[in-house]
């Protein structure tokens, strides 16, 4: 005995995603807004050279000195000879305007020099290094109503404070 099975004919219904869109219509945009933007910045920093050519003394002579300690900013131009100490301010901060300033009169003097080493101690934090190495790269200042990067020593390289 065959059972017979009748089939009753359905329209196929239409899904209706009208929620759906508007779930993505109010979600998207949230998301977007509490979205992080980071910004990544890498700064090159190069080993002092030794070239075979010219001698350790004559290397020294020319180099520009920046030595970085908890107490003070040390500038030494040329090497051993100590252009200005910065003590910190009353707050604690290191002065980096003062070095910007001590770094741009040396930069009138010997225009082509590109390269510095910044000597820092083991105890010195890790911001106040890069605020060096960022005051002694470069600076800013307004030309034509706008404010313009100006070039001071790009090339930086970095050394112990405690060798000296």
């Amino acid at each position: 005995m065959g059972f017979k099975v009748k089939r009753q004919k359905t329209d196929d219904a239409d899904i209706d995603v009208t929620s759906f869109m508007n779930l993505m219509i109010v979600l998207v945009p949230v998301l977007l807004m509490s979205m992080t933007f980071t910004k990544v910045t890498v700064m090159e920093i190069n080993l002092p050279e030794l070239s075979g050519g010219a001698s350790a003394a004559d290397l020294d002579q020319s180099q520009l000195e920046v030595m970085v300690t908890k107490d003070k900013l040390d500038v030494y131009f040329p090497a051993g000879s100590l252009v200005k100490s910065i003590e910190p301010l009353e707050n604690g901060q290191h002065d980096f305007a003062t070095l910007s300033q001590v770094l741009r009169s040396i930069k009138d003097k010997v225009s082509d020099k590109k390269d510095a080493v910044i000597l820092s101690s083991k105890d010195l934090e890790y911001q106040t290094l890069i605020s060096t190495m960022d005051t002694v790269k470069s600076y800013q200042t307004v030309v034509a109503a706008s404010l313009a990067e100006v070039e001071l020593f790009p090339q930086i390289s970095l050394g112990d404070a405690s060798k000296k």
